[in-house]
């Protein structure tokens, strides 16, 4: 399981987030290797709850607080937003949800976010879900899905290309270097794809029933 340690926060209710024992799996792929997709299938699979960091920060950006016009602007220039901004956005979502399971999409960005993420929460995660892609595929889906995101032309996806090229992958390095990356090739069709997750979530399922 994912090792907590009571880091002693607690929450305006009352309830520390140390007092739940999680497990927690980071998922991780550039922008479109299709890691939304597959976190869905495992939600439904699985019973994870799905925590997307791109999707908490563009709700607390949405909300008009001073965090969101800040995120707002960090986002349009491809940049990565604070480490302790994200954190909070995830710690009080965790702690909203009485499930214990929970995939991490899209966090850590960078070997800072992946620090500050075990010191303030004291939680390690169980493994990292590495969504293998080549950019060439990732920017043709980018480009060819029509969600009318603002963040998805052409110039800013290049800029988030080069920020996860530059970020990411030492924190995908890191946690190979500790046995904990399960490698996904994202560019096969979406249901080979989603054979390949199950057989790393199996046998972890299996073990916990």
């Amino acid at each position: 399981m994912g090792t907590v340690v009571d880091s002693g926060k607690k929450e305006a209710n009352g309830s520390s987030l140390s007092e739940k024992k999680v497990t927690v799996v980071f998922v991780l792929g550039g922008p479109g290797s299709g890691k939304g997709t597959q976190c869905t299938n495992i939600v439904e699979h699985f019973g994870y709850t799905h925590l997307s960091a791109g999707d908490l920060l563009r709700a607390e950006k949405e909300s008009g607080s001073e965090n969101g016009t800040m995120i707002q602007n960090m986002i349009k220039e491809g940049k990565i937003v604070p480490s302790e901004v994200t954190i909070k956005l995830l710690q009080r979502a965790m702690q909203a949800n009485n499930n214990d399971k929970f995939l991490i999409d899209g966090f850590p960005r960078n070997e800072e976010n992946r620090a500050a993420f075990e010191s303030v929460t004291g939680i390690e995660p169980e493994f990292v879900l590495f969504f293998d892609c080549s950019e060439v595929v990732m920017e043709r889906r980018l480009l060819g899905r029509n969600q009318g995101r603002a963040d998805d032309n052409i110039d800013t996806i290049r800029k988030r290309f080069k920020v996860y090229m530059e970020s990411t992958l030492p924190v995908i390095e890191y946690y190979n270097s500790k046995g904990k990356v399960r490698k996904i090739d994202a560019e096969k069709p979406v249901e080979e794809v989603f054979e390949a997750v199950k057989s790393v979530f199996t046998p972890l399922h299996e073990k916990v029933a």
